[in-house]
């Protein structure tokens, strides 16, 4: 029998990106609380939080699984901007991002239940917003949900206007590197077809 893969996310950005990897996979939404202690940027903090969601999962399934946990933040001055609480906060923050080239780190964990091996691996893109008006930022606010996103934005989702560039993987900075979960897979010597 061929070891079931799990995705410890509700996503469904996550969900559509394994998708298109052709993974079979099942959902387990984690509930792991993911409160920083600081907003200051370590790699080893997103990823702290990436294999806490994926054990959380881990410790409610049997044997022959391969859970795959990720975490995903927006960096701007090595401050870590979270979701947002408010559409004030949202506001704050997409006016912090306007000008400005912002990085978003996702991290993954992916640990399998039978072997207890696990893999880690973050991924950083970079993203560069153009000078947003006021109006601009407020239409994005009033149109999408930034309140379930870090950094109060989906870049799949970005009105004409707001981006200027991006650099690295464009399915990362949506939350979830098609790379990086492959990598992490083979790592674990998952059969993923």
């Amino acid at each position: 029998m061929d070891t079931k893969i799990i995705l410890a996310s509700n996503s469904p950005r996550r969900k559509q990106i394994m998708s298109a990897l052709g993974i079979d996979f099942e959902v387990i939404p984690s509930n792991y609380d993911e409160k920083l202690e600081t907003d200051t940027f370590t790699y080893d903090l997103i990823e702290d939080l990436a294999t806490q969601k994926c054990l959380d999962v881990v410790r409610r399934v049997n044997k022959n699984k391969i859970v795959i946990g990720a975490d995903t933040v927006v960096v701007l001055h090595n401050k870590i901007l979270g979701k947002p609480h408010s559409k004030e906060e949202a506001f704050k923050m997409l006016r912090e991002l306007s000008g400005q080239t912002h990085s978003v780190v996702t991290s993954i964990c992916g640990i399998n239940t039978k072997t207890n091996r696990a893999a880690l691996l973050s991924t950083t893109s970079y993203v560069r917003f153009q000078k947003l008006s006021d109006e601009q930022i407020n239409y994005y606010i009033d149109t999408f949900n930034p309140l379930d996103k870090a950094g109060s934005y989906g870049i799949q989702e970005l009105p004409q206007g707001f981006l200027d560039k991006y650099e690295g993987s464009f399915e990362n900075i949506v939350g979830l590197s098609p790379e990086a979960v492959t990598a992490v897979l083979e790592q674990l010597s998952a059969n993923i077809n």
